[in-house]
């Protein structure tokens, strides 16, 4: 089934929606919605992976170093590399986590 990005986008009022955008044993897309304001408090992961920025403008701190999610950033993670993120305005973004097993 295709699956066109910009029409999944949705905002809630002061919160994060996510959406499963494709899952397999492997790859597992995820778009995530953020309201202007929001945050996600820092965190790991425990597979490799990447996001891509669709629109808005937000910080992604990656290990320490901020990097400006503006549309068609992209931004490669390692397992476990220790991240957070603050919409500055809305922001979407797909993260696509690799499984390695």
């Amino acid at each position: 089934m295709d699956k066109i990005i910009n029409d999944l986008i949705a905002y809630s009022d002061e919160g994060i929606m996510s959406k499963t955008v494709e899952k397999t044993e492997k790859l597992d897309v995820t778009l995530f919605c953020m309201a202007k304001g929001t945050e996600i408090s820092e965190h790991t992961s425990r597979k490799q992976g990447f996001v891509y920025v669709v629109e808005g403008d937000g910080i992604f701190n990656l290990e320490g170093k901020e990097i400006r999610m503006l549309p068609g950033t992209f931004i490669y993670m390692t397992e476990n590399a220790v991240h957070w993120i603050k919409a500055k305005e809305n922001t979407s973004f797909i993260l696509a986590l690799v499984s390695n097993s």
